[in-house]
C-alpha cells in the first residue's frame, strides 16, 4: 500500500501558505520602510550631536560660534553617517532642504542639520 498527499491535499496546502503570504508580506515590506525612517533619524541625531558637541568644545574656548562645516574628523570613525534614502554622505552648505538634494544639508549660522530633500516630509525632522 502507497503512502502519500493526494494532489487536492497538496493544493489546498498551497493556498493556504498563498493566503499567509499575502497577508503578512504588506507588514515586512511597511518595516523596511519604518527601518529606513529610524536609521535615518539616528545619522541625523549623530550628526546634529556631533555639531553640538563641537559648539560646545569652541564656546568652552571662549569663542561659541558653529563649526564652518561638518567634518569627518568630528566622527570617532573619520566619516560622515550616510543619508539611508540616497545613500550619500555629502554635505550641502545651506538653510533650507531641495527637493532634489542629497545627501545632509548643514546652515553653519544656526548650526541646523537636515536630511537635504523636501520629498516626503523628511526635512521636518
Amino acid at each position: 500500500m502507497k503512502r502519500g498527499f493526494t494532489l487536492i491535499e497538496l493544493v489546498m496546502v498551497i493556498v493556504i501558505l498563498g493566503i499567509l503570504a499575502a497577508t503578512a508580506l504588506p507588514r515586512f515590506i511597511d518595516l523596511s520602510a519604518i527601518a529606513r525612517e529610524n536609521a535615518a533619524r539616528a545619522s541625523l541625531g549623530s550628526l546634529r550631536a556631533s555639531v553640538a558637541i563641537t559648539y560646545a568644545s569652541n564656546a568652552a574656548y571662549g569663542s561659541a560660534v558653529f563649526p564652518a562645516s561638518v567634518y569627518t574628523s568630528m566622527f570617532a570613525d573619520n566619516r560622515i553617517p550616510m543619508e539611508p534614502y540616497t545613500n550619500s554622505s555629502s554635505i550641502t552648505l545651506g538653510t533650507a532642504p531641495t527637493a532634489a538634494g542629497t545627501g545632509w544639508r548643514y546652515d553653519s549660522g544656526s548650526g541646523q542639520v537636515w536630511i537635504n530633500t523636501t520629498v516626503g516630509g523628511r526635512q521636518s525632522w
